[in-house]
């Protein structure tokens, strides 16, 4: 009874959750600074991906905008010049750069004698391209396209990672947690509440970490998913509209 005593005293029931993180055991401690590390990276992924989506989705929106006004492919080329390097600029030239290649194998003509696709504008004619050249055209934007979207959300399979392991992780802790306090019972030889509670106390404060890591990782991923979704949707009418327009002045 005085050994139990003693030993209450020298080790005060924790307070507040801080104090159950400094009392906690070394595995405990080890497996919430783990969690602390997911969880940084997680937002670190959230923040840069959200604002790399929404800079091309914006930049997207406007120029498809741009374009759907432009009344010929010579305006829309113009258009392409005077606006910065992005996603749609580069599926402009690699169409550009398609059909005017496809043009000189058509002529018999040296394809790399093109210099860019500022002057392959230039040098389409009126003769349309093959079905199959079109729809390569259109595989070729796809897969192009797909590039960007992948690139873009690169970094969003650790959101998913991190919102599906953490909690797993934290049960981890636990139950180590809970098997330490029974262990220390069954030395102490005290069952009591005031014997048990702290114990149980420091074994959910891993799961309790571990939730605040998976929440906003498994909300940020579907958002961000949702959203890149989005952007693949403008990919698409951009495609669209390009062939639509080759297809409206007799290039394609």
């Amino acid at each position: 009874m005085v050994l139990a005593f003693l030993l209450q005293a020298a080790n005060p029931a924790p307070t507040s959750a801080l104090d159950l993180i400094t009392q906690a055991t070394r595995v405990s401690q080890v497996i919430l600074v783990f969690l602390a590390i997911l969880s940084l990276l997680s937002w670190v992924v959230m923040f840069a991906a959200w604002r790399d989506i929404g800079r091309v989705q914006r930049a997207g929106r406007a120029f498809l905008r741009q374009f759907e006004q432009a009344p010929r492919i010579e305006a829309a080329a113009a258009l392409v010049r005077q606006s910065s390097q992005s996603s749609f600029t580069r599926l402009f030239t690699m169409a550009m750069r398609f059909v005017s290649e496809t043009r000189a194998r058509n002529r018999g003509t040296d394809a790399d004698a093109i210099p860019t696709a500022q002057v392959a504008v230039a040098q389409l004619d009126t003769e349309p391209l093959t079905a199959s050249q079109v729809e390569t055209l259109h595989l070729i934007l796809e897969t192009e396209a797909a590039g960007e979207r992948d690139r873009l959300g690169r970094h969003l399979p650790w959101l998913a990672t991190i919102g599906s392991v953490s909690p797993l992780i934290g049960l981890f802790g636990t139950v180590l947690g809970v098997i330490d306090a029974f262990v220390g019972i069954a030395t102490q030889g005290s069952g009591n509440l005031a014997a048990v509670a702290p114990g149980v106390a420091e074994a959910l404060i891993a799961t309790a970490a571990a939730l605040a890591v998976a929440i906003p990782a498994t909300f940020a991923y579907n958002i961000l998913a949702n959203k890149l979704n989005r952007v693949d949707a403008v990919f698409e009418t951009f495609s669209t509209a390009l062939i639509a327009m080759l297809a409206r002045e007799g290039h394609v």
